[in-house]
């Protein structure tokens, strides 16, 4: 399926777009939004034109990303690896980063603040905008949705950064694919539909790119209320559920 992460999801989409790729349940606010590959196909390359054509980015800039397991973090992620901007997830501070995608929280509990371009996720329900939006920062939802539904692509080649390690180290895109397939195995994926509890499963090399790699659709929850995840393995017809139950 190739050896760069938007090769990868060329390839699973490129099978069937109309099947549910991600499905995500929110057990705070009982949200339920169900993304084919061609919906989550849309909003990664508004994403990727967003950061090429919009903030002038590709391979060698770095993305600060402080967001939690959601859809449109999902879309963040593959939009920022599809132009081959490499990401720094969760990194304490601002440091060699080009841009910032933070959550509300996250800003609110003191994200550092570095580049000029910084997008703020509402994180509301159907992906609406925020009413308010913290000075100096833009709305992602507004933002991407000024871009178009397809990216032409960047030279994204397999040792093309992708991941900033906690010690400073960098992964390329090969490198990164190569530990999914490992957490893949270590967590029984080999493919089907997968139910992934994201708050004991929060890195995305869980709940994101180990699917990914073994071609599985997944069903994300999160604020997850234990009692409804056997009914809901059931009701969305998953083959494995990946979380505190097992």
């Amino acid at each position: 399926m190739g050896n760069t992460i938007p090769s990868l999801f060329a390839a699973i989409v490129g099978k069937d777009p109309s099947l549910p790729l991600l499905t995500f349940y929110d057990d705070a606010t009982g949200e339920r939004v169900e993304l084919s590959g061609a919906t989550l196909g849309n909003w990664i390359s508004k994403t990727a034109n967003l950061l090429v054509d919009g903030c002038g980015l590709g391979p060698g800039d770095t993305a600060g990303v402080w967001l939690p397991p959601h859809w449109q973090t999902a879309a963040v992620l593959l939009g920022a690896w599809s132009a081959g901007v490499s990401v720094a997830y969760g990194e304490p501070t601002a440091a060699g980063i080009d841009v910032e995608f933070a959550s509300l929280r996250a800003i609110e509990a003191g994200v550092p603040i570095g580049p000029a371009d910084r997008f703020v996720l509402g994180l509301a329900p159907m992906g609406m905008p925020l009413r308010e939006v913290p000075a100096g920062w833009a709305d992602y939802v507004i933002s991407a949705r000024q871009h178009g539904d397809y990216f032409p692509g960047a030279p994204v080649i397999a040792d093309t950064g992708a991941l900033v390690e906690t010690d400073g180290s960098l992964d390329g895109h090969a490198t990164l694919l190569e530990r999914a397939r490992a957490r893949a195995a270590d967590l029984g994926i080999t493919g089907g539909r997968v139910l992934i509890d994201a708050d004991a499963y929060p890195c995305p090399l869980d709940w994101l790119l180990a699917p990914l790699v073994a071609g599985a659709s997944v069903v994300l929850s999160v604020n997850t209320d234990l009692s409804k995840l056997p009914a809901r393995g059931g009701s969305e017809q998953v083959d494995l559920t990946v979380g505190p139950t097992l």
